[in-house]
Parts: C-alpha cells; structure tokens; sequence
C-alpha cells in the first residue's frame, strides 16, 4: 500500500514478546516505527491478535491442480516414484493460461491459510512437448503474474534441470518441459527478474533442482550466478536418493553438498529428510535453512526428519506447502511436531525447553527459517519489514479465552485456519473474514481450467 498508513493493534506478536495497544506507522508498506501504549487517534484499529505472517519457503503451485489424482494405489506398491510419473501426466497438458490459473488459485489459498509470502521452486519452463516458448521465460511471467493478482509476497526460482540421475544421465521424455542448459537458463532468470520487478515485494534467487538433475559443473556454474541471492536445491528427500548418490560419489548427498559447495546462510536444503548425525551437524552450523514440507513428505512417504536433533544443534528451519495437496501454515507446523512425536513416541518435541509452548517454538522458528530462506523483509512485526500480518479470530470459540502463546498452541493444534479473520501483506487487508477479496474472480478462473484438464 502506498504512502503512509497509521495502524493500532490491539495485540501483537513481536521479536521481543506480546504487546498490546502497538502502533506501527507504515511507508509503502514497509514497517517505519512500532510505538508501544500508541495513541489510537488517527489510527486504524485492528482488534483482535496479529502474528507475522509466516513465510512459505517451498511451493510448486502447478501441481495443486493435480491434488488427488495420485490417490488409487498402483499394481506393485506406490511411492514417490510411482507419483512423480502421476505428476508427468499431469503437466503435460498445461498451457500457460492454466499454469496462471492455478498458481493464482493456490496463492489466494496460501493468504487464506496464513502464509504471506512464497519461494516458488519453478521448474515448468517449456511448452507442451519441450520446446521453449517464443518468450523464454513466459511461464515465470505467469507466475508472477498470478502473485501479483493475489497480492502474496514472491520469491521467484527458476529451476535448472539438466540430467535424469546422477551423473549427467540423459533427461525422460517427462523432464523435457524442464530441461536447460546454463546459458537457456540465465536467459530464464533474466526474464524471471523483469517479471517481479514491479511487484511490491518481489525478488528472484535460482534453484538447481536436485544432485541427481545436475553436474558438478553444470551446478557451480549456476551458483555461480546468483550472486547474494537464495539459493534453493532438493536434497536427501527419499532413500533411493541416499543410495543412487552414495554409489556415484561414494558420499551421501547432504554431506557432498557441504563438502564440495560454499553451503552458507544464502542456501534453502529442502527436505533434507535423511541424515545421519554428522551431516545433521555440518548442516545445522552452516547457517543454512532445512525446508522441511511436513504434509507432501507425509503424503509421498518420504521418511521423518531428525527435528528435534537439528534444532538441539542449533539448526534453522522454516516449512513450505510444496505439492499444495492443504494449504496451511498452522498444518504444516501441527504436522511437523506430531511427525517427531510418531517417530520418538514423546510429546511437545519442538519446544525443547521445560515450560515452553510448542506451538510458539514452531511459529518463532519457521518465521526465522523462512525469512532467511525467501531473502525477503518478512517473518516478524518490526521495524524494516513488510507489514505482513495475520489476525487471529478471537470469536473463535476455541479462541475466545486465551491470550498469548496459548493463542498460537490453539490456532496451531486445535482450531487451524479457522482461527485465521484477516491477512494483510504490505498493510493491505487481503482476507478478511477468512475468504480473499478476489475468491469469486480467481475460483471460477480455476474451476473452468480444472475442468478443461480433465474433459
């Protein structure tokens, strides 16, 4: 929002604890001042409690068109294997008209959820059968396009894919949508930066796509390019994975990635799910972000991974809604913790702390991790960052008595999205009543190309 924008909240949730009747005085949508016991003359009120909005550090926003298309059970047993040829099938027929459409359809979800701000891990290059599209980057448009829409916060990163497995194998028939070589990629990294730079909130990083989609080479020439901005690879995501890079490098992938690569805090290791404790270590103190996507991991059986080891260790970690299967920040936080209660049969694993509120633990955390990972001014009301917040239903009756950190263990654990009454990004009420101001306009869009895809 442009301008200067003078706001109270009746409760907020800052860097140094709960505060109550916060001014905060707004330029361009950008935090100048928080002034404590504010004077609400000449503000805008806002009752209830505001949270930041929590960053969403991993999306593919394409493949929420395709949410239960994997769910029937295959001949000889399924796996993430088995759902990645599901997800070939399906974007095969996408135009850019649909991937807009869709993208804009989970971003309006992900405001309604709580999250305000996205990493979209963009690896939908090319037209349907593998040739570029006349604009080589018209598909990073469009995804700008669909952010701009909605009014999410976006870091945009363009995928490079170049090989089927590790060591340089030749790409499938379903990756040639995907496929680049180094100079076709900055040309789609040059483009994605024009798309963004008229957003309000916006910048671009790169995302090798995974160690068994690159080379050595081909991956230190394209971080070689990305100069202070996020980088974002998948890593370690499924055992298979483990063993493939084992018998090509005799190392496991986490521990090649930091051995052979400057891993600093510019990096995101998304997933990163099977570690041993070494590499939990070297990560944790590397600077670099886990981007952990608790409900797609449990949706594709990936495995648990070691949270509370790598918190205890000092670990960053923030979550993200990858597949788009639910969109929901308070649902992807519950799942983290009870994935780490299944897997060490104890509760309130992620406070660490004796007395510590796990749900707070968990959205102190992510909004950390996720900040750092997005290289956005996001994840915390306080001067500097985008005024991005959530205000939480205190008519919500499982809301309706509690205050503080009991708040976020109630939003998190018992009420989920329904605890959320409005989201504003930038100071501009984006949701309220828990529905986004364009619902009507970008549902109907994406009814009618759901529709189209499935005639």
């Amino acid at each position: 929002m442009a301008g200067l924008q003078k706001i109270i909240l009746d409760h907020a949730l800052t860097p140094q604890g709960w505060r109550s009747g916060l001014g905060l005085d707004l330029r361009d949508g950008v935090i100048e001042q928080l002034i404590p016991d504010a004077d609400p003359r000449g503000r805008e009120r806002i009752a209830g409690h505001a949270i930041p909005g929590l960053p969403n550090l991993h999306s593919h926003t394409f493949q929420r068109g395709m949410a239960g298309l994997a769910e029937r059970r295959g001949p000889s047993g399924d796996s993430f294997w088995t759902w990645r040829q599901v997800m070939y099938d399906f974007l095969g027929r996408l135009t850019p008209d649909d991937v807009e459409a869709v993208a804009a359809y989970a971003f309006m979800e992900m405001l309604e959820g709580g999250f305000t701000s996205v990493a979209e891990f963009h690896y939908l290059h090319h037209d349907i059968g593998g040739a570029p599209h006349a604009d080589i980057a018209e598909l990073s448009r469009r995804i700008a396009s669909a952010a701009g829409a909605t009014g999410i916060g976006l870091t945009l990163l363009p995928v490079f894919y170049a090989n089927g497995g590790f060591g340089g194998a030749a790409p499938s028939p379903g990756q040639a949508r995907f496929v680049n070589d180094p100079d076709a990629y900055a040309r789609i990294c040059e483009g994605a930066r024009e798309a963004v730079a008229g957003l309000p909130c916006a910048r671009i990083g790169i995302a090798p796509h995974s160690l068994r989609a690159v080379t050595p080479d081909s991956l230190r020439d394209v971080v070689a390019g990305a100069g202070e901005g996020p980088i974002h690879i998948h890593v370690a995501e499924q055992v298979r994975e483990v063993e493939d890079c084992l018998a090509w490098s005799g190392m496991r992938p986490v521990a090649w990635l930091l051995d052979r690569m400057d891993v600093d805090g510019r990096w995101s290791l998304i997933h990163a799910t099977h570690l041993d404790a070494d590499e939990i270590a070297a990560l944790a103190s590397s600077g670099a972000v886990a981007g952990l996507c608790p409900v797609t991991e449990a949706s594709l059986g990936d495995g648990i991974f070691a949270g509370e080891a790598f918190a205890r260790a000092g670990g960053l970690y923030g979550v993200g809604s990858d597949s788009n299967i639910e969109i929901t920040a308070f649902g992807e936080l519950r799942q983290l913790e009870y994935s780490q209660r299944l897997a060490l049969r104890a509760r309130n694993v992620m406070a660490l702390e004796e007395g510590r509120s796990t749900g707070r633990a968990l959205y102190d955390s992510a909004c950390a991790g996720g900040a750092r990972a997005l290289g956005l001014p996001v994840g915390a009301i306080a001067p500097g960052m985008r005024a991005d917040f959530v205000v939480l239903d205190d008519r919500h009756p499982d809301l309706a008595f509690a205050t503080g950190d009991r708040l976020l263990d109630l939003a998190i654990f018992t009420a989920g999205r329904s605890a959320i009454r409005e989201v504003r990004c930038g100071g501009e009420r984006l949701v309220e009543n828990g529905r986004h101001r364009s619902r009507e306009a970008i549902e109907a869009r994406y009814r009618q190309t759901l529709k189209s895809l499935t005639a």
